[in-house]
């Protein structure tokens, strides 16, 4: 993972990209999940925190970009105590599919 300090939609015949801006309660968090070919989000609006597997939690502020390799297990959220905006950009395989859901990130 790399970190720098709205609607959804399917790919278009211009390109396999699939992108949606998601808000985040204070406290909710995505699972473990991974995507085949990386994913981009881009934060809009509060704190996100951000974790790839076996690394530390990170928080990116509004404005700063993070890119998740192909492949790479990790899960992204808002702080306990405010919402968080972010875009989240990925790129979808021939089947369509763009995120492989895993388990509920544990405390």
């Amino acid at each position: 993972m790399r970190a720098n300090s709205a609607n959804s939609g399917p790919s278009t015949p211009y390109g396999r990209k699939a992108r949606a801006a998601v808000t985040f309660e204070p406290g909710a968090r995505t699972a473990w999940h991974t995507h085949p070919l990386g994913q981009v989000l881009h934060v809009l609006d509060g704190t996100a925190q951000v974790q790839g597997d076996g690394g530390p939690t990170e928080e990116v502020a509004a404005g700063g970009t993070v890119w998740f390799a192909p492949g790479e297990r990790h899960w992204h959220g808002a702080p306990p105590d405010a919402a968080m905006v972010h875009l989240a950009i990925q790129e979808a395989l021939a089947d369509g599919s763009t995120t492989t859901w895993l388990e509920h990130v544990a405390e």
